[in-house]
Formats: structure tokens, C-alpha cells, sequence
């Protein structure tokens, strides 16, 4: 079963968020907060840390190659020394 998604993506979203391990533009979010056009959001880890602008939105939840074209990684915080 390689790749089957065992848990809801909007779960483990939440979960991360109240973790405290995703921020959007510089600060602590709710997992109620709003997402904006242009808004940047940091998640992950200690060392793993990666940044995303957010390009769109959409109406509807989609497949993961629609929600791709929503986004765009940024160079973001890498950690270590």
C-alpha cells in the first residue's frame, strides 16, 4: 500500500499547527486562520523547515497536482549552523 494516505491531510494540518510548528508570514497561526493570496507559511521541524507562498486559491478541494499549481517552495529556513 505505498503512498495510500492513511490520514486526513486537514488532520495532520491541525495537528501541526497547534504543535506550534507551522507559521504564516512570521507568526504563530490558528488552524482557523485564513489564507491569503501572496501570505507565506513556515513548517517543519528543528533542522527541516521549508517555506511556501501561496500563488492562488481554490473553491474546492482538489487532487494533489491542482493543489501543486497553488504554491511555490521558497529557498525558506533550512536550520543547522
Amino acid at each position: 500500500m505505498g503512498g495510500t494516505l492513511l490520514q486526513d491531510p486537514r488532520s495532520l494540518a491541525r495537528e501541526a499547527i497547534e504543535a506550534g510548528r507551522v507559521e504564516m508570514n512570521g507568526a504563530r497561526c490558528k488552524p482557523a486562520k485564513a489564507v491569503h493570496v501572496d501570505d507565506r507559511l513556515q513548517m517543519g521541524r528543528a533542522q527541516e523547515r521549508m517555506e511556501v507562498v501561496v500563488l492562488a486559491l481554490s473553491p474546492r478541494r482538489g487532487p494533489a497536482s491542482e493543489a501543486q499549481q497553488l504554491y511555490r517552495e521558497t529557498r525558506g529556513q533550512s536550520g543547522g549552523a
